[in-house]
């Protein structure tokens, strides 16, 4: 038969015949092995279909199945030679024409491709008869007619995908042409370049240097690298054991310090070496088996699970132990340093100290001494990476848990477990630090049993006694869960409605006595860092007053001591109060820095400042620090409080002419206090709230002032060592430099024709006094600050002392309510609970400030501690009201922000 016009045949013969992509298609088609269609579109514009035979199941070959369909054959041998199928169902005949609007032609279609869809039994049975003509036409047409009844249940179905077959095959090889076509221009545009790359590698490979040194590298591979050793696990295990040991013993020795001795104290030699560092260091590590007591353990296996972690993410041994140990390394350095100038060690809220960019400021704190500490913990870091990376190179082992991404090796089950295992440790171990660290401060739970099961027993009110006794790792993890405060009893919108209402009434009746308003005075909020009287510390006197003029001062205004929580540090916390009126004694002691770990969460932090905002408009709050702006978040959380300006030594806007005094490295209180002058009164007329914080007296105390008369014959302190003198010394002169510039200072208000106010305190002694700080009798005391409330001879408030009883003693978060009772102004709800409170409770602090106490401190107003079992019934209440407030305010709904609560009345 003659091939029909734009009918394409398939020989298998010619290379380039044209099924090889539609087939692919089609063969996808053929899910019942009766073969396979391939539809080729056709030069007349019509669509015509190649029947392809499957046999024994697989497709079938160029020479067995595909042969060229020109003629009928009515040969019997034809016939007999016929392959069988299995019919399943009925396949389209070959040379079938499909026009453009579905229709079917099938009188040119093949004969055998008919016969390939009949029965098997009929197939049989044929092949024992001739066949004649008449009979194949016969075949044909019932074929035929078959066909057209099989397409009427879903023959045109199976057509229209092998259409869609088609044109998919048509539009690969156009995508496939343009491919290859762009692949040839660019291999044409850059084959100079890759030419000329390849002679010269040639020319540079042939030279007979370089062929030595190739020589020389294959060599060391063969005969070296390739036979290097693995090191067992068992070495493994003994560095491992070793770091983890001498992290436990870094860590330890970083919150021990020498103990000091007084002049002429007889102290036998052995009592100073159990005291020493070494003594106290084997005291940690022998208890395990003198008293039971595991801390030391509990801390190995704390550090050995963070170490083990860190292995298993990166797989690595020796990279592992150099980012561990030197880790471990700062830490330490980092924790004797903060402990010997705060007395306080690394807590997770210093973190964020460290990466709001007060990096630089840390430094600026570090002695001589400690910069000798940081230059030999950097050699020793230098060392062990040095030696890490050897052994790293010497160690064949590529990896704890081997496995490879060779596509050759991927795909064995020995790879692809261990590549499971690989990450399933590594994620397991890092789900079992953090549900440990989670769990830790939480009862009940499986962390905080394990811990205490180990003999951890938490002092809560106490990092630095809780570092020293469980650890400084235990410490640390146990304070990086922050948890804000227990939800109070009956916390609910009803009851903190309720009792907005009823303070609202307590505000009124306040208010019926009083006849000025605060924003009716510019109110300065005066932190002196770290000033107190040095001669208030037992064992510490001198023979000249170092501060005669704030003495006297405190004589004639509102004036008493102050509660603060810290000593040695804790700025912050004290600022935090005096702003907010909270009390850091309501919140967990998880919480250690509000202005780090609270205030940057909170959406509304109501403070005292806004009240002048809300009357004089939002640029009335301003803001002055003598330091970094960066320094416990402060940038951020003054705006957050609404100051609309914060003047400091970097950034915009900057608090120009400042100096120093003598070699002090800090700013000197007087020209902080002229450059705040000239900022806050050059041109404005109405009143404001200013916040300064001074910077002079902040730790170190390194002997910067060379007239000292508190040196020598001027220091008539007894039991204290010379160490320590030393640092006091520094220290008074200090005192003594803010007393005379405190007074200027006052001196230049009474000049202002406008009332003015001021609110001085001092936020903490320094940690200086180690002497005394070991007697615990002495902690209320080494907590106790100087204050006082003046007012410029401009103000109505001018010399007035409120009695004794309601300002001997107060703590910062009462200094608002102090000062609207200065001034006989009107209050606020929330003003009037303080001002209650503070009557009920003159002075509140966290419990560390009577050192190893567990429970808030309270103070009467004699200053003597408030034990909670005595306190009344309406102290209790009042107590109770608070940390609702609290609670709403800082961790609960914010009930309160849709009441007037804060509104103060005109």
């Amino acid at each position: 038969m003659q091939a029909k016009q734009g009918q394409r045949q398939h020989t298998g013969d010619d290379p380039n015949d044209a099924p090889d992509n539609a087939s692919l298609f089609a063969q996808l088609l053929d899910t019942d092995g009766i073969g396979y269609d391939t539809v080729i579109p056709g030069d007349d514009g019509l669509i015509h279909t190649h029947h392809t035979l499957a046999q024994d199941g697989t497709s079938p070959t160029n020479s067995e199945t595909e042969t060229e369909q020109d003629t009928v054959s009515t040969d019997v041998k034809a016939s007999e030679t016929a392959p069988k199928q299995p019919a399943t169902k009925a396949a389209p005949p070959m040379g079938a024409v499909f026009g453009p609007d579905g229709s079917v032609d099938f009188t040119n279609s093949s004969a055998d491709s008919s016969e390939t869809t009949g029965d098997s039994e009929d197939d049989s049975e044929e092949k024992d008869e001739p066949s004649t003509s008449a009979d194949s036409s016969q075949r044909s047409n019932e074929a035929a007619d078959g066909t057209k009844a099989a397409g009427d249940s879903g023959f045109q179905t199976r057509h229209a995908f092998a259409r869609v077959a088609a044109l998919l095959s048509k539009a690969w090889n156009t995508v496939r042409s343009a491919v290859s076509t762009a692949w040839a221009a660019v291999a044409a545009f850059f084959a100079p370049v890759f030419g000329a790359i390849a002679h010269g590698w040639h020319a540079f490979t042939s030279l007979k240097a370089v062929q030595v040194v190739f020589s020389a590298c294959k060599f060391f591979k063969s005969r070296i690298w390739d036979k290097r050793m693995r090191f067992s696990f068992a070495f493994y295990t003994i560095v491992f054991i070793v770091v983890t040991a001498a992290s436990v013993i870094g860590l330890q020795w970083s919150v021990y310090t020498e103990p000091t001795y007084a002049k002429g104290q007889v102290v036998d030699d052995q009592t100073k070496a159990l005291n020493s560092v070494a003594g106290q260091l084997t005291s940690f590590v022998s208890q395990i088996w003198l008293h039971q007591s595991y801390q030391a353990w509990l801390n190995f296996i704390v550090l050995g699970v963070l170490y083990l972690t860190v292995i298993l993410v990166i797989n690595r041994f020796w990279v592992a132990t150099a980012i561990f140990g030197t880790v471990m390394t700062v830490f330490a350095i980092a924790d004797k340093i903060k402990v010997e100038l705060r007395n306080e060690p690394i807590i997770p809220a210093d973190l964020q100290f460290v990466t709001g960019g007060n990096g630089g400021s840390i430094m600026s704190f570090t002695t001589k001494k400690d910069m000798v500490l940081i230059n030999s913990a950097v050699t020793g870091v230098i060392w062990l990476i040095a030696v890490c990376v050897v052994l790293q190179f010497l160690d064949r082992r590529r990896g704890l848990i081997s496995y490879t991404w060779k596509p050759s090796k991927f795909v064995s089950v020995k790879n692809i477990t261990a590549m499971v295992c690989r990450w399933a440790a590594a994620v397991l171990s890092i789900v079992l630090c953090v549900s440990f660290t989670w769990g830790l401060p939480v009862e009940g739970s499986w962390a905080k049993n394990f811990a205490t099961g180990l003999s951890d027993a938490p002092l809560l009110w106490s990092a630095m006694g809780d570092a020293t006794a469980n650890g400084p790792a235990m410490n640390f993890l146990r304070l990086a869960h922050v948890k804000i405060m227990d939800k109070p009893n009956g916390y609910s919108k009803e009851q903190m409605e309720s009792l907005a209402k009823k303070y609202a009434g307590e505000a009124e009746t306040i208010n019926q006595t009083r006849t000025a308003n605060l924003t009716d005075n510019t109110v300065i909020l005066l932190l002196s860092e770290s000033f107190s009287d040095p001669t208030r510390v037992p064992g510490v006197s001198f023979a000249e007053d170092p501060m005669p003029q704030i003495r006297a001062i405190k004589s004639t205004t509102t004036s008493g001591l102050m509660l603060s929580p810290g000593y040695g540090g804790g700025t912050a916390n004290i600022e935090y109060q005096a702003l907010t009126g909270l009390s850091m004694a309501n919140y967990d002691s998880s919480l250690s820095i509000a202005y780090q770990q609270l205030v940057p969460k909170l959406k509304w932090t109501p403070t005292f400042n806004q009240i002048w905002n809300e009357t004089n408009g939002k640029s009335s709050s301003v803001a002055f620090h003598a330091y970094s702006r960066t320094m416990y978040l402060r940038d951020s959380n003054y705006k957050k409080f609404g100051f609309s300006k914060f003047y400091a030594i970097d950034g915009k806007p900057l608090l120009n002419g400042l100096s120093r005094v003598d070699n002090n490295w800090n700013y000197s209180d007087s020209s902080f206090y002229s450059s705040t002058l000239k900022y806050a009164f050059a041109s404005r007329a109405t009143n404001m709230f200013l916040q300064m914080v001074t910077m002079q007296n902040h730790l170190p105390y390194n002997d910067w002032y060379p007239d000292n008369q508190f040196k020598g014959s001027g220091d008539t302190s007894t039991n204290i060592s010379e160490e320590e003198k030393s640092g006091i010394e520094t220290y008074a002169k200090g005192v003594n430099y803010t007393d005379q510039a405190t007074a200027d200072f006052l001196n230049q208000l009474n000049k202002i024709k406008r009332p003015i106010t001021v609110i001085f305190y001092g936020d903490h002694l320094p940690g200086i006094y180690s002497t005394a700080s070991e007697n615990k009798h002495n902690q209320i005391t080494l907590h106790e600050t100087d204050y006082f409330i003046w007012s410029n001879a401009a103000s109505a408030s001018a010399n007035t002392k409120l009695d004794d009883t309601t300002s001997a003693y107060t703590s910062s978060n009462y200094f608002m309510a102090q000062a609207a009772e200065h001034l006989n102004a009107k209050v606020s709800p929330y003003l009037a609970f303080l001002t209650e409170m503070h009557v009920a409770i003159p002075a509140i602090s966290i419990p560390a400030s009577a050192g190893d106490a567990s429970k808030p401190v309270y103070l009467d107003a004699d200053g003597n501690r408030i034990q909670p079992k005595d306190l009344t019934t309406q102290q209790k209440e009042l107590l109770h009201d608070y940390q609702l407030i609290q609670y709403d305010l800082t961790a609960g709904k914010q009930y309160l922000k849709n009441t007037d609560f804060m509104a103060v009345s005109k």
